[in-house]
């Protein structure tokens, strides 16, 4: 029974290593008969550090977990949680720079207007 918690103990010291507001950090488990779900909520700040650039730290952390659950003989997933408005925010300070680009493309449509088709 003592050997339940050493993935989620193992999980929280990656992730609290990797980010920069280390107390931010909730590592939940829970099991079911699917096997062991670790959950991890960090702060929005730290959500680019924890998932790498293309995922590729996330994909690291992920196969190390999976070792372990392995070496414990159950199956280990990772669940990593995105913040409460963590990437929405972003997405609408976006849109305001795609709409300027739209209106470049409706302007090089009258080029084609002279081919009457």
């Amino acid at each position: 029974m003592t050997e339940a918690p050493k993935d989620r103990d193992f999980l929280e010291y990656i992730v609290k290593t990797l980010v920069d507001h280390p107390d931010d950090v909730v590592v939940e488990r829970k099991v079911d008969e699917m096997g062991v779900l670790l959950s991890v909520k960090v702060n929005p700040e730290d959500m680019g550090q924890l998932i790498g650039r293309q995922g590729s730290t996330a994909r690291a952390i992920r196969n190390l977990v999976r070792i372990i659950g392995l070496k414990n003989h159950a199956r280990v997933n990772l669940k990593i949680e995105e913040p409460e408005g963590g990437r929405r925010t972003e997405v609408k300070s976006e849109e305001k720079p795609a709409e300027t680009s739209t209106a470049a493309p409706d302007s090089s449509t009258d080029d084609f207007d002279d081919f009457k088709i």
